[in-house]
């Protein structure tokens, strides 16, 4: 059982209100600390929780593990690879342990608190994967008719396979980085609307991309398939995502093989994984899929989060505007569809994969998912407060992008996830 989605649980850690980290949540992450040690570690209100000094000071030995040395390490794989039943178990335990009638913790000294209670700004947030493998999928149904209206015939803005299938691509993993990472803008070719030939320059039209990826947690051989109705057993949980983009480099390079440096350079994930049992409440039906997919993507039911997505822009010396509120239950299709489109053909899936949604953009202008759309690919200036204008991100502009669901009075988010664009690096 899923014992702490209950709304009326309370945590003898104090949580103040609005806060992404209510007990209900017990998202995992990897931290820093100040001697230099990775760590893996949950959070309740401002309060990061060890999770390797937790476990070595017993409150996880009645759950029958042997080793518990998955905590001490740099990235959350190995624990993630123990399954879904046994990271539930943990979490309830941590949820047990915290709550505000339970005084195992509470009440000990410091001796015992202080090693494993740290507060949030005692401590980096750190890369919480080894990301072995990455995709990035195309699933929002405003996103692609608009796109397809910008750059296409706006009579037959998607392509005829777009709601036969989830189009995605293969990206690439070593450049998705953890919230807080400055990314320098790239250079690449660039082929002016009036010139016969490329040129060779920083990107003049470097954007964002508002999504949510999903994180694998279990692995299947090479020439297995996932089905529909089990893919959901696959997904350990979600971290928001800013896929960001080259629009300039992008447009040159994508034909015939789809996008390369443009897309590349950087890509950022937040820092805390939250768990699909942590989002369950806040499950809902997607859109209506016409024509009905193939038997192998019928999925059923309700596969789409009602999760609230924000972007702001923050300019250097400037204050931090939102820009964007979208939602992921616009997708049209959810990542249970994702994920058995992935594997039909036999790909192997691994622990720690990411999954991005694409770009989730809503029905209406203030809630589209990236800077292309919003501008209208620059022909529409968005008015920043002080009267500065955007078409595209800017040098030291800082994107953050939030996301939490809420019910029943209790709110699940991710915290931010953030990044400041650098200028290009110089040629001489």
């Amino acid at each position: 059982m899923i014992k702490i989605s209950d709304p009326r649980l309370r945590s003898w850690i104090e949580v103040k209100p609005g806060s992404d980290f209510p007990i209900q949540n017990i998202p995992f992450g990897v931290i820093r600390k100040k001697n230099g040690a990775l760590r893996c570690a949950t959070r309740i209100g401002d309060t990061i929780i060890d999770l390797n000094e937790f476990a070595d000071s017993g409150f996880l030995s009645d759950l029958g593990h042997d080793d518990l040395s998955f905590f001490k390490k740099p990235y959350l794989n190995d624990f993630i690879a123990l399954g879904k039943q046994e990271c539930r178990a943990i979490r309830n335990r941590i949820a047990e342990v915290f709550d505000r009638d339970n005084s195992d913790l509470r009440d000990d000294d410091n001796e015992v608190k202080e090693p494993i209670l740290i507060h949030v700004s005692e401590v980096e947030m750190a890369m919480p994967l080894r990301v072995n493998n990455y995709t990035d999928f195309y699933s929002s149904l405003e996103h692609a008719t608009n796109v397809g209206k910008l750059f296409r015939d706006p009579q037959n803005a998607l392509f005829p396979n777009w709601k036969h299938l989830p189009v995605g691509y293969h990206g690439r993993s070593s450049s998705i980085v953890v919230s807080g990472t400055n990314i320098r803008r790239p250079w690449g070719q660039i082929k002016p609307g009036d010139a016969d030939l490329p040129v060779f320059k920083p990107s003049q039209s470097l954007d964002f991309e508002l999504e949510v990826a999903f994180i694998t947690g279990k692995s299947t051989d090479l020439g297995e398939q996932i089905k529909i109705s089990e893919a959901e057993d696959y997904i350990f949980g979600l971290v928001l995502f800013n896929d960001l983009s080259a629009r300039d480099i992008q447009k040159w390079e994508y034909v015939p093989l789809g996008p390369f440096l443009s897309k590349s350079f950087g890509s950022v994930i937040s820092p805390w994984i939250v768990t699909l049992d942590a989002l369950e409440p806040f499950r809902v039906t997607g859109p209506v899929q016409e024509p009905e997919p193939l038997p192998y993507l019928r999925s059923g039911g309700m596969k789409n989060f009602d999760i609230n997505l924000e972007v702001f822009i923050q300019p250097e010396n400037g204050i931090a505007e939102r820009i964007c509120l979208s939602n992921s239950k616009y997708l049209y299709w959810n990542m249970a569809q994702q994920l058995a489109h992935q594997s039909v053909n036999g790909c192997n899936i691994q622990i720690g994969d990411v999954y991005g949604s694409g770009t989730i953009s809503g029905p209406s202008p203030d809630s589209f998912g990236s800077m292309l759309e919003i501008t209208w690919n620059g022909s529409k200036p968005l008015k920043l407060a002080g009267g500065t204008e955007r078409r595209f991100i800017e040098d030291n502009d800082t994107v953050i992008i939030k996301g939490w669901a809420e019910k029943d009075n209790v709110r699940i988010g991710f915290g931010d996830c953030t990044t400041k664009i650098l200028s290009a690096l110089s040629q001489e």
